[in-house]
């Protein structure tokens, strides 16, 4: 978990077509991958029932990727959500949600993306190194 993860420039154009979709309201999903690699953004429902400034991943879609990860798939690498209105660093709420598991949270905000690893000492900022495809 350790190293820096890595994004095509497909996924970055996801993650702000997502939020461009999305806005005004917060878009949300799963980053998955192998090792430090992430492939693939994969959009999710959010399920908050106040959408504008909060998210939450559909549990569903959460089951369903761990399900096929221990099967074998790809691995989740983390999460991605968009802010609105907000600058593309972890709010109060993010930091309450924050687990401390290491993973990656992307967040979007206005045509920029911030990579954060969720660590035991709070959110990190991650570089963006970006890898072809």
């Amino acid at each position: 978990m350790g190293m820096d993860p890595v994004l095509t420039s497909g996924i970055l154009a996801t993650l702000l077509e997502e939020a461009a979709k999305a806005h005004p309201l917060e878009c949300c999903g799963l980053l998955l991958g192998q090792g430090a690699r992430v492939e693939e953004a994969r959009p999710a429902a959010n399920v908050h029932p106040d959408p504008a400034r909060h998210f939450e991943i559909d549990p569903a879609a959460l089951i369903v990727a761990h399900r096929a990860a221990r099967g074998g798939g790809p691995q989740v690498l983390g999460y991605y959500h968009s802010h609105p209105t907000g600058l593309a660093e972890p709010s109060a709420t993010d930091r309450a949600m924050a687990s401390g598991d290491g993973r990656i949270w992307a967040i979007v905000a206005g045509s920029g993306v911030q990579l954060w690893r969720d660590g035991a000492d709070g959110f990190q900022p991650l570089p963006l190194r970006l890898a072809a495809g």
